[in-house]
């Protein structure tokens, strides 16, 4: 679910043209690869707030903490580093603040971690909905009782700052393999009806039901990493689906990420790091929505619950690429990291949708004011009247670092949104590379929904849920794969 982090952001931000480590004539350099990584719990000891739903909700307890874990992945040729890339996956439901945060880290990390690795740094979040708020003015929290946002921003930033301070202490020479595997974890969410409209959830089991509205990717995207003891010591799994399965709780729950996590540990050992990476899944979901009562049954007969079966499938697909690609280990990989701001146009508000949000404005300041998502609800209309009125001046461009990594084979690329899958699946279509790692939620940013969805309408299509549109998700893919194939192009050029 996207919340209303970008709401905060309508504000102008100063526009940056610098590219870092732009090359588009060099091959790139293969060199010793070196890896550290270390995790840490990113779940306080105090009620925090919870992330992802309209209401404010209160978690007094823990049913599974949420960690963040950092893997810090360079090459050298001799004592010389040739690049770095430090990914940071957290356990939260959209990376809160953006680029403020960011910066926050940042400050942490100054004196701790040279300053040119600070922009090698890239924050994701599983987009569980039973993580900690790290930004204020998102909900209408009580005064006592619970830990303010600010004070938890600190604390997960201090946090974060010391697992890639270790992480990057703990590096050394490593291997790694990279392999495909499929499982079934993503259910498209958007169901679609006999008169053109979509809902987010809709039922399916009546008569004006006509089906799901996109496709689903069930590809499971994995790099593995071992020391020179060959001891696996990290892993990053890449699934198209956020981790969402129990978003309706009020206790800290990290979702299907701490089961996958505790049986990887069990087999492989306590001390292995697990990157839970969410691919482009805006309209994706774990919930089953049709063949509910056979599903249900089938848990039950395995005596599993939802979370244990969908970790099963990961793990199980884990351990069935692991035993293929083991055995293609590479130490002196092509690595190269790169770094690009770009610009997406703002999806443009209509009249029609301004005075839709207008109105809705209107009601809950009268006779819905005290229903429970009031105060959201504010918000989410708010922002639709507030850019509505900046557009009048000048139109808008989300401004986003795009990263792109290449490993070996494989590249890494990332946004900042609840992307829907269809943009995910373009990006690997259409790029050069063996594999393709996407991974969304490395910043603040809303859904990002495709024309037929704007068309059926609906939660994550409708304006209130979307600051960039079809048009800005298609800047979004051009230019991710333009930055992936100045990656390859170059050597496929002189290998001819």
């Amino acid at each position: 679910m996207a919340t209303m982090t970008a709401i905060h952001r309508w504000i102008p931000r100063v526009l940056c043209s610098l590219i870092i480590g732009l090359s588009t004539t060099s091959i790139v350099s293969a060199g010793q690869l070196y890896v550290g990584s270390e995790t840490i719990s990113i779940t306080p000891d105090a009620p925090v707030a919870l992330d992802g739903q309209r209401q404010a909700r209160i978690a007094k307890d823990v049913q599974a903490p949420c960690t963040a874990t950092a893997l810090v992945v360079e090459t050298r040729e001799g004592d010389r580093s040739l690049d770095q890339a430090i990914f940071v996956a957290c356990d939260l439901c959209i990376i809160r603040g953006g680029r403020t945060l960011y910066d926050d880290l940042r400050a942490d990390l100054k004196g701790r971690l040279p300053e040119e690795l600070h922009s090698k740094i890239i924050l994701s979040a599983t987009h569980t909905h039973t993580g900690p708020v790290p930004q204020e003015e998102l909900y209408d929290l009580p005064k006592e009782g619970v830990m303010p946002p600010a004070e938890y921003r600190k604390f997960l930033t201090k946090r974060l700052a010391d697992i890639i301070v270790a992480a990057w202490e703990k590096r050394e020479a490593a291997t790694v393999a990279w392999g495909l595997g499929h499982a079934v974890i993503a259910h498209n969410r958007r169901t679609t009806y006999d008169d053109g409209t979509t809902a987010m959830y809709g039922r399916t089991n009546i008569e004006k039901f006509r089906g799901m509205e996109g496709q689903e990717d069930h590809g499971v995207e994995i790099l593995y990493f071992w020391n020179a003891q060959n001891k696996l010591i990290a892993t990053a799994i890449n699934v198209a689906c956020p981790a969402q399965e129990v978003e309706s709780l009020s206790s800290v729950n990290a979702d299907f990420w701490h089961q996958v996590r505790t049986k990887l540990r069990e087999k492989h050992g306590s001390d292995l790091n697990i990157l839970g990476w969410g691919g482009a899944g805006g309209d994706q979901t774990t919930h089953i929505m049709y063949r509910k009562a056979a599903e249900e049954r089938m848990r039950k007969l395995r005596g599993i619950d939802a979370l244990n079966d969908i970790a099963n499938r990961i793990v199980n697909t884990w351990e069935d690429v692991l035993n293929v690609v083991k055995n293609d280990r590479h130490s002196d990989v092509a690595f190269e990291h790169k770094v690009k701001v770009i610009q997406l146009p703002y999806r443009v508000v209509t009249d029609a949708e301004y005075a839709s949000a207008k109105a809705a404005l209107a009601d809950l300041d009268g006779s819905k004011k005290g229903a429970p998502y009031s105060y959201w609800n504010k918000l989410w209309h708010g922002s639709v009247v507030r850019r509505y009125e900046e557009q009048k001046t000048a139109l808008q461009n989300w401004e986003m670092d795009l990263h792109a990594v290449r490993i070996g084979d494989i590249s890494i690329v990332t946004n900042d949104f609840e992307l829907y899958t269809d943009y995910g699946v373009q990006m690997k279509a259409r790029s050069p590379s063996l594999q393709t790692f996407v991974i969304q939620l490395c910043g603040d940013g809303t859904y990002v929904p495709t024309k037929r969805a704007v068309a059926g309408g609906g939660y994550s299509a409708v304006i209130e849920s979307s600051f960039v549109g079809p048009d800005g998700a298609q800047v979004l893919v051009n230019e991710t794969v333009d930055l992936v194939t100045s990656m390859f192009q170059p050597e496929a050029k002189a290998s001819k």
